[in-house]
């Protein structure tokens, strides 16, 4: 889809260079546009300790009652009780001193914040969605001071740069126009997140169907029949490497499977029965992932993971096999042995008695390759709406830019509702 010329979508604070290149915006853009719809007002760079107080959030356990009327907020703005008091009134954003100090959450009603909150109120007057829109375009992240949980310092807040216009009606006219423009954003995304969930269902769905509606051919078998187990190998992390010696192999561990992105670390060559090849397939065998189906690496297995191996190929190909294992028939079983566990867990005993169709060969050939299309058929779907929803987050932070650096008047931004750039990422 070709796509229209958009702005630099970049959300970044105002400090330090950004500073500078802000105020030059702004300057010009004033001189610019004596005339414009911004009815003759001018942006200027403030604090944001002269534009908001910042309300520090207090321990809730004199104030949290089963009767509160008042929500109790934590700095995700996770609902953690009710209080019989408030500290905020309606309209704060929150935002967190401690853990998620990057997204500004927008509340209606008068709440209690806790001590890791910090809530920001409009002084003077300003309109408090504005105030959340402008904190939607401060880079926190760059402000963090803790060292393990990110953290925010008031005393370092209320020192940040903002572009700021003053006249109430101007902050009104600016937070009518991006609650509309940002209401249609948000029914694409929804849109472009269900096609998402569709498109991964639908491979899904079809290899469900694959198990329950068996053609003529098919036996009735169970996994311990066709396949047996074996465990990999412990090694103690002092005995691991992140760089290949002589003699040495991958140590295949779940993260290698489940992540992708971590640093991979290597082994004395341990014997061939612990090492796995690319089309060889391995289960998780504990821990959140428990199930999880590991293919595509080549390597020694980790204790935590073992290898599923058909008895005879003959009988059941690892491509088949592959399929199976991902199959609601077989992580249906498993999804109930975690329930409720506090360490989930398989065990060569649970999982050898699940029941498996089992196909002929040719049949099992013609599956996969049916499977193999699919599969790639909608990872294409899946790329396309995860692009639309990258798209559209990126068009968001781009209006909010222009927004607050003085460059779009009244007929500009919402004109901006019809542009181009936001017809190639409307579903």
């Amino acid at each position: 889809m070709k796509q229209g010329k958009m702005s630099e979508p970049r959300l970044s604070g105002f400090n330090d260079e950004q500073d500078l290149k802000t105020k030059k915006i702004l300057k010009s853009y004033n001189q610019a546009n004596p005339d414009s719809d911004n009815m003759k007002q001018v942006w200027e760079i403030k604090k944001l300790g002269e534009v908001v107080d910042i309300i520090n959030g207090r321990n809730q356990s004199a104030v949290i009652s089963e009767s509160g009327q008042y929500p109790i907020y934590g700095s995700a703005g996770n609902l953690m009780g009710f209080a019989t008091d408030y500290l905020c009134e309606e309209g704060t954003t929150i935002i967190g001193r401690k853990g998620n100090i990057s997204n500004p959450i927008y509340i209606e009603e008068k709440f209690w914040n806790v001590d890791t909150a910090f809530g920001l109120y409009p002084k003077n007057g300003y309109d408090p969605k504005f105030i959340n829109y402008l904190c939607q375009t401060i880079d926190f992240k760059s402000r963090n001071r803790g060292t393990t949980i990110p953290s925010l310092v008031k005393s370092d807040l209320i020192t940040i740069d903002v572009p700021f216009i003053s006249t109430l009606p101007e902050q009104q006219r600016i937070v009518s126009i991006l609650d509309e423009t940002f209401a249609a954003i948000a029914k694409a995304k929804a849109n472009a997140e269900q096609n998402l969930k569709n498109a991964k269902e639908l491979f899904d769905s079809y290899l469900q169907g694959v198990f329950e509606n068996k053609a003529d051919g098919w036996e009735e078998k169970t996994l311990g029949q066709l396949c047996v187990f074996t465990q990999g190998i412990q090694r103690d992390v002092k005995l691991q490497s992140e760089i290949e010696g002589a003699n040495q192999v991958r140590f295949l561990r779940i993260v290698d499977y489940t992540q992708g992105n971590e640093p991979p670390r290597y082994i004395d060559f341990p014997g061939d029965k612990y090492i796995l090849n690319t089309d060889d397939v391995a289960l998780v065998r504990y821990g959140a992932s428990t199930g999880f189906v590991c293919r595509g690496l080549e390597g020694a297995l980790a204790n935590n993971l073992f290898r599923v191996i058909p008895k005879s190929t003959e009988k059941l190909t690892t491509d088949f096999l592959f399929i199976y294992l991902n199959s609601p028939i077989f992580q249906n079983v498993i999804k109930a042995t975690m329930n409720g566990a506090a360490m989930p867990a398989i065990s060569f005993g649970l999982i050898e008695e699940i029941p498996f169709p089992l196909p002929p060969l040719k049949s099992q050939q013609t599956i996969v390759r049916q499977l193999d299309a699919l599969r790639t058929e909608t990872q294409k779907l899946e790329a396309v709406y995860q692009k639309k929803i990258d798209d559209l987050e990126e068009l968001k932070k781009s209006i909010l830019q222009k927004a607050f650096s003085g460059q779009l008047s009244a007929s500009g931004l919402a004109g901006l509702k019809d542009e181009q750039d936001f017809k190639t990422v409307n579903v």
